[in-house]
This record gives structure tokens, sequence and C-alpha cells, in this order.
């Protein structure tokens, strides 16, 4: 039986609004649309798991409001163990998404119960980690919390991928303690201290410096670099799509890309599994809606080919 995937994370309902553009600083626009959906990057990268086919549980919180039994129920009915998601008195997280017509977006994440996240629930259940095949981990829970994790996965010898969104100061044993680290080009810039200069290599180099092992560079439409170790890299092109909304689509990737870990496939093809995911994602409105099952992505793989 395969080893399931154990996501530790945010669960959010996200309230998504459309219009033409993202208003700046003091404006207000029209919006063309509005809908909610469940989210919460955690919860996002479960959702990718299970939609692909993969068991995978979720260790999480969420509030004893209406949003809370909503998100809960959400995550059974996409095939979520929801075994490690407790319920917290109070609001459940949310996040508020603006999304322009070009596909892209401004978030704000108001946690709620995500911020009561403590290590002491990863202690509770730690046979879900110890049984982990790998552990999928974000920033949008508390940061003594991620620490844990990191020292239970090495621990456990359980390979932790790490998707350090939103940015923040990490301490070098959680870098040295992830098998992946999985930044885009705005939290690489964050880490690596503004040396991007258009060269993954070089990014690559610094964040090898501080700490890291394996990393996973999200580039957007430019694709991903994969650098398994010192000395090896490879950059995978985007496949091209048209794009209506890129809510998700890291969380869509990091998911897949555990996903094709599991079935063996090596970290360049799980990169390139990961991208076809990504991509079909983003041809989507909302988060978790947006994931796609594994029927589509390999009738996608046969009708799409990565762009010049």
């Amino acid at each position: 039986m395969s080893k399931p995937i154990v996501v530790v994370g945010s669960i959010n309902l996200d309230l998504v609004a459309v219009a033409a553009r993202i208003p700046s600083v003091g404006e207000t626009v029209l919006g063309t649309d509005f809908q909610t959906h469940p989210g919460g990057k955690g919860a996002n990268q479960a959702v990718a798991v299970a939609r692909l086919g993969y068991p995978v549980h979720m260790i999480g919180r969420v509030g004893d409001d209406a949003f809370g039994a909503q998100l809960r129920n959400h995550l059974a009915k996409a095939g979520v163990d929801t075994e490690g998601v407790a319920t917290n008195p109070g609001a459940s997280g949310v996040a508020v998404i603006a999304v322009s017509s070009k596909g892209e977006n401004s978030i704000i994440v108001a946690p709620g119960a995500n911020a009561k996240l403590t290590p002491q629930d990863l202690e509770s259940n730690l046979e879900l980690i110890r049984h982990a095949g790998l552990a999928l981990a974000q920033l949008e829970i508390p940061l003594d919390t991620i620490e844990r994790l990191a020292e239970m996965c090495s621990r456990e010898d359980v390979p932790l991928i790490l998707d350090p969104a939103p940015a923040r100061e990490l301490p070098r044993a959680v870098l040295e303690r992830a098998a992946w680290f999985t930044p885009n080009e705005s939290e690489a810039a964050f880490y690596a201290e503004g040396e991007l200069n258009g060269a993954p290599e070089r990014t690559v180099e610094v964040l090898f410096d501080k700490g890291c092992r394996g990393l996973l560079l999200k580039r957007g439409g430019r694709g991903v670099y994969v650098a398994g170790a010192r000395g090896f890299g490879e950059e995978i092109p985007a496949f091209s799509v048209r794009a209506v909304d890129s809510t998700a689509a890291g969380d869509a990737f990091n998911g897949a890309f555990a996903v094709g870990l599991m079935l063996d496939k090596s970290p360049v093809e799980s990169a390139r599994f990961a991208s076809a995911v990504a991509a079909i994602s983003v041809t989507r409105i909302g988060a978790q809606p947006s994931m796609p099952t594994m029927d589509e992505v390999a009738t996608f793989l046969k009708e799409h080919r990565i762009a010049p």
C-alpha cells in the first residue's frame, strides 16, 4: 500500500472578486464577478494531491463558525482524510483575493484558526507523520509549528517539501531539514537577498549556502528550475496556456510534485508533471476548484507541448 502524503498547513475560505484590474491604494473599481471557494495553501495542496488520486492526510485547524464546517466537509468530499483537522473556538481562516482579467491576483489572508495550529497538534498526530511517504508544509501557520515539523520529519526520516509562502525569516535548521524548498520568484528574491539577476544558477548557489538541499524555483511563465544537488540544475519551460486565474498555481505545483515523487518519478520528471498540473489550474477560476484529476493531466499532456 502506498504511503500517504501528509499536508500540514492552513485551511481558509477564499472570497474572490474579479475585476478588469487590481485596484491601487485608495482606489475603488467595479468587479465583474464574486465567488467563494475553499482555500488556504495547506488545504489547496492537500486537495491537489487528492484530486490526482493519491492518499493524503491534512493536519490543520478550522474555527467553530459556519465556515469551519463548510471547509472540513469540502476537504472530506475532495478525498482528503481530515482526522488531523481540529476545531478551534472562533473564526476560521479567510483570504480576500482580487483577480484581474489577466489572471493576476492580490491576496490578504486573515489567519483565524490557522494561527492556533501548535507544535502540540503535530505531536498529537505523530503517527500520521511517522507513516507518511512525504510531508508538505507552507508558512501560513506559526513558525514554531514549522520548526517542530522539520524536527519531526528529520527524526522520522520523512522527506519535507517546504513552500516558503508567505516569505519570512526561517532558521537555518529548517532549511537544512527540508528535502525540497520551493519558492516563487518574489520569495526566492527574499531568501537570496535580491540575488536574482535573471540567472537561476546564482539564486540556487546563494540558497544552497543558506542550507537548502533541494530547490525548485517556480518562475511563472518562464517555467521552473530544478536543482537537486550542488552542480546539478535543469530548466523546465512552462506550458503555453491562456491564464484566467493564477490563484493556487503554486499549490497545484507543490501537490503534484509530491505525487510525482511518490509515484517514483525523478525530481525532473515530477517537476514536468507538476508544471502540467499548474498549467491546467491557471485556466480555471478558484483555488481548489481549479485542481485537475489524473485523467485530465494525462489528456493535457497528450494535447499540449512545452513552450519553446
